[in-house]
């Protein structure tokens, strides 16, 4: 059956400008990290995907090395593209990156122009597109020069290959650096990509938040839920079903000590008074904040991304609610550096 998207797809969902570029991005945005890999059948992924572009979810975020195993989100995806999305491409903005372990030898991970510009080739050729609308830098490498890692991305945006070129997880210092290197070459640094929740908030702690305004870059936040610890489910103490449970979850234990997650259910009764779920309100949080541009999500089915949607029917926190909820949060911020450790090699 032919694919036909929904008339009314633009009607609810609600827009932002990404920084100070003529690129709007949706307040919701789909990530395809961890549930779209090789045990994602197509019908099951075209049910979630359909049903979100249907909402006016115009943002499809993805990764060289997501799956598992790796790569197999793209081609998905690009399966997808083919068969049901392709007289919709110049609705969508497609995004993909590198900086992530890929393949193995010297060359496949990290910051060098060798490996982003063979990566990007090979997203492009998983996904069966011309260009993506987005390319990130996917982590800083402080063992290359950046002026080579956003060379490459400069190479990649004069190339065709992507419209816009970001970066994901740089801490504020390394910001500033990459912004300009980009803007010398003649290239816009369009967006950052951080993880950022009510109980991981470096990008605040070392100003990166503000740094990005300051720059004209938009902000999509990854991880706004924590890994689903915020969405309230780890109440139950089973963690039957979530990447809790999983042996190849990239979950830290901390992400779930017991003062998180009784933090948690005391933020029960303030999304409650909202009308919304534990979810919503986590995700209000992150988009209260004139500086985000989009939350990035991740489902594992369609009733989690329809919990998700239903968010941009209230996004506004009373200065009441926001200091009840720091009052309740701050005691449990995770300590988390801008470049976690494992990453210097």
């Amino acid at each position: 059956m032919t694919y036909t998207a929904s008339p009314a797809r633009y009607e609810t969902m609600q827009y932002r400008y990404c920084g100070k570029s003529g690129l709007k991005l949706p307040v919701i945005s789909l990530g395809l990290w961890q549930n779209f890999g090789g045990t994602r059948d197509h019908a099951s992924a075209f049910e979630i995907l359909g049903y979100a572009f249907d909402a006016g979810v115009t943002h499809f975020d993805l990764a060289n090395n997501y799956g598992p195993p790796a790569g197999s989100s793209e081609e998905l995806f690009g399966k997808i593209m083919a068969q049901e999305f392709a007289p919709y491409r110049d609705e969508m903005i497609i995004s993909s990156k590198a900086g992530y372990d890929m393949w193995p030898g010297p060359y496949g991970e990290f910051g060098s122009r060798k490996y982003l510009i063979a990566s990007c080739d090979q997203s492009l050729k998983r996904m069966g597109l011309d260009y993506v609308d987005i390319f990130y830098s996917h982590r800083y490498d402080p063992n290359t020069p950046l002026e080579e890692t956003m060379g490459a991305l400069a190479s990649i945006y004069k190339a065709g290959k992507a419209l816009y070129v970001g970066i994901s997880s740089y801490p504020e210092k390394q910001t500033r650096k990459a912004v300009k290197i980009l803007e010398q070459m003649g290239v816009p640094c369009t967006i950052h990509q951080p993880s950022y929740s009510m109980v991981n908030r470096w990008i605040e702690e070392d100003n990166t938040i503000h740094t990005c305004a300051h720059l004209g870059l938009g902000i999509i936040a990854f991880s706004p839920l924590t890994q689903g610890v915020l969405s309230g489910k780890y109440g139950t103490g089973s963690h039957k079903g979530t990447r809790a449970g999983n042996k190849n979850t990239s979950m830290r234990p901390s992400h779930i000590n017991k003062e998180i997650i009784q933090a948690v259910e005391e933020l029960r009764p303030i999304a409650e008074a909202r009308n919304q779920t534990l979810v919503q309100l986590a995700l209000t949080w992150v988009l209260r904040r004139k500086e985000l541009t989009s939350a990035l999500i991740g489902v594992r089915n369609l009733e989690q991304l329809q919990d998700c949607l239903g968010t941009i029917n209230n996004l506004e926190l009373s200065t009441e609610e926001i200091e009840a909820i720091d009052k309740i949060t701050q005691p449990v911020l995770m300590e988390l550096l801008p470049i976690p450790a494992g990453w210097l090699r």
